[in-house]
């Protein structure tokens, strides 16, 4: 009987470690990029998913896309989703849509 309440108490605290170092990090990561999507405004520096490195020449709200601006008379239309605030934080969200996609 003791070592079965043993057990249980080395399951719930691997599981509330396992909380506390994985899941709660990552959750204030994506509360953050999403707050950054939302503070976009014209002329703010951005780096793509895909690695380019503009300024925000126009923002259209209603469908979530914006024109980056990469060289002087150079615009792309990209999604706001695939903008970040850093090369970083770029890494560590494709990062994490990897091991998302291996399991």
């Amino acid at each position: 009987m003791d070592q079965s309440y043993s057990s249980l108490i080395m399951i719930v605290l691997l599981i509330v470690v396992f909380y506390f170092f994985m899941i709660r990090p990552q959750q204030k990561r994506q509360k953050e990029t999403i707050k950054f999507r939302n503070s976009l405004t014209k002329g703010s520096k951005v780096l793509t998913a895909g690695g380019i490195h503009g300024t925000i020449a126009e923002i259209s709200e209603e469908s979530n896309v914006v024109m980056l601006e990469i060289a002087p008379g150079t615009r792309i239309r990209i999604e706001k989703a695939m903008l970040y605030p850093s090369a970083e934080d770029a890494q560590a969200d494709v990062a994490n849509a990897v091991n998302a996609d291996k399991k």
